[in-house]
């Protein structure tokens, strides 16, 4: 996109258009979404950056990139800020943004929710028959996590295999199903990206993938028969950003550059 000419858009039609996608209505009840950070003079939007996590590093990527606005997956703004000081690097990344006048929006748990978003997108590893939410909103079409019936059932280890080749990681854990090993069928996944163990519990399934788990829950269903496959929390949704980035770019007439960090990470890795 950089041999492109782009012209430059207002915030309020970057929100519509984000609201467009994913209304904040869908977001749960106790999560924080929406324009986060709205510096006091206004700027046009050319360049934005997406994230999945915005840490120092991201902030310092966005201003090296000229950026005027972040959309961050996961809000940083989420336990109330008493101050806005050097104290922490949260207050840090948010005095920072109010400095370079770049505006922050996050979607968080309204892109689990919706058709196309983070969790449609993890289920994409699949061949899919059909999917619906494991927990329905008002919308029984939009909800928490995705249950599906697989076009075929596959072996386990294909099933490791389409997850890695998603979601481009090398390694992801597993917790194979009591009695059962690799070559073991796989009809019915339950899914949930990031943190799944109040979503799939008690699913009825042939897996659950997520980003993470509770040991104990963990144990559970693979005492009960349910391999469990993790990720790392933010593995299993970072990979969405790459192919909203061109919706983004789309529809806004491609009037504004969409970047996708190359700083984002899951603090976690394997060694």
């Amino acid at each position: 996109m950089s041999t492109e000419k782009f012209c430059a858009v207002s915030l309020e039609r970057v929100v519509t258009v984000l609201e467009k996608f994913a209304p904040k209505e869908l977001a749960e009840s106790w999560d924080n979404t929406g324009l986060l950070v709205e510096p006091y003079t206004p700027r046009q939007i050319t360049k934005i950056l997406l994230t999945n996590d915005l840490t120092e590093d991201v902030a310092l990527e966005a201003e090296i990139l000229a950026c005027e606005m972040i959309i961050s997956y996961h809000p940083p703004i989420f336990a109330p800020l008493k101050s806005i000081v050097q104290r922490s690097w949260k207050e840090r990344v948010v005095s920072y943004l109010l400095e370079k006048r770049i505006a922050l929006y996050s979607p968080h748990t309204s892109w689990d929710s919706v058709q196309g978003g983070v969790n449609d997108w993890l289920a994409s590893a699949f061949s899919v028959a059909e999917s619906k939410p494991i927990l329905q909103s008002n919308n029984p079409d939009f909800g928490a996590g995705r249950l599906l019936h697989l076009s075929t059932g596959i072996p386990l280890s294909d099933a490791v295999n389409r997850i890695k080749e998603l979601t481009r990681l090398s390694h992801v854990r597993i917790a194979a199903a009591k009695g059962k090993s690799m070559t073991h069928t796989v009809q019915r996944v339950a899914l949930c990206a990031g943190s799944g163990s109040s979503v799939l519990k008690g699913v009825d399934a042939d897996l659950y993938l997520t980003g993470e788990m509770l040991h104990h829950d963990v144990l559970d269903a693979a005492q009960k028969g349910i391999t469990v496959i993790l990720t790392n929390h933010s593995d299993s949704e970072r990979g969405f950003l790459r192919g909203f980035a061109n919706y983004l770019h789309k529809n806004l007439n491609e009037e504004v550059e969409v970047f996708v960090s190359k700083v984002d990470k899951d603090p976690l890795i394997t060694v």
